[in-house]
């Protein structure tokens, strides 16, 4: 696509070929990758050690250590996954065909520099969920047990160590650390996917230039002996939640929707 690079992402070998056929750049991540032709975030400078606990986000470092000073100026940079596309258009919300992934820039775009997903809601709880995950939140606080109050904060605590958000928030600075944590208190909702696209280099330099020092700080808190997928993965669910902040907070995002298809699962390409 022109003037237009979309990295998607896979840890396994065998979608090389359908995400070639699609017109993106094939980003392998793991160990299970021997196709060389893929682009890895092992090699130059990069954190790949820490892919189990920053997923995809060890490559969002290589990139910006690596090769983001080489891109076009106003070139879209685009982020996807295996099982997760951005859509062609702004109406279409489920994967019916091929054409309904993103094949070129949509005239919608024109106007901003971020696309951002569409939200995910994290406050419809069956009653057991609530009282297995989320007890004692609820029990220093009741309110929760009414919908309209379970924000981002009570769906960390419930999954994610309970005060562990609190901790991560401390450790940013102080243009966020405040405005972050005000995010967490009245918000419901985050954008979906952990996915963005953008076409500006400062703005991406700039945002990187603040998560990642953040994380390398929450690092000593937190560690990397996670006992469970929900404290391992901790990085990865920070990163969910404060990209979705400090691209609202610091940029004018175009919300649009992401698509999902499995490639492993289906023929349709």
């Amino acid at each position: 696509m022109n003037n237009f690079s979309m990295y998607c992402l896979s840890g396994n070998d065998e979608d090389y070929k359908k995400i070639k056929s699609l017109g993106y750049i094939p980003v392998g991540l793991g160990n299970g990758i021997i196709n060389k032709k893929w682009i890895k975030d092992n090699t130059k400078k990069n954190i790949s050690n820490k892919n189990d606990y920053y997923a995809e986000y060890t490559f969002h470092y290589w990139l910006w250590k690596n090769k983001l000073k080489n891109f076009k100026k106003n070139e879209w940079i685009g982020f996807c996954a295996y099982r997760r596309f951005w859509a062609q258009k702004k109406t279409t919300h489920k994967f019916k065909k091929s054409s309904d992934i993103l094949n070129s820039l949509p005239k919608e775009w024109k106007n901003h520099k971020i696309i951002l997903g569409q939200n995910i809601y994290i406050d419809d709880w069956k009653l057991m969920k609530l009282i297995k995950h989320g007890w004692r939140s609820i029990i220093l606080n009741p309110k929760y047990l009414l919908k309209k109050y379970r924000n981002i904060q009570f769906h960390f605590d419930s999954f994610h160590g309970f005060g562990n958000l609190d901790l991560a928030i401390e450790q940013l600075g102080k243009n966020d650390r405040n405005d972050f944590k005000k995010f967490v208190l009245e918000k419901n909702c985050f954008n979906r996917g952990n996915m963005f696209l953008c076409s500006s280099k400062k703005i991406m330099d700039e945002y990187y230039g603040t998560v990642f020092p953040w994380l390398k700080k929450c690092e000593k808190i937190f560690g990397f002996n996670g006992n469970s997928y929900g404290l391992t993965r901790i990085y990865g669910y920070l990163i969910e939640r404060f990209q979705s902040y400090w691209f609202l907070k610091y940029t004018k995002p175009l919300i649009w929707p992401i698509v999902f298809h499995d490639i492993r699962s289906s023929k349709i390409i």
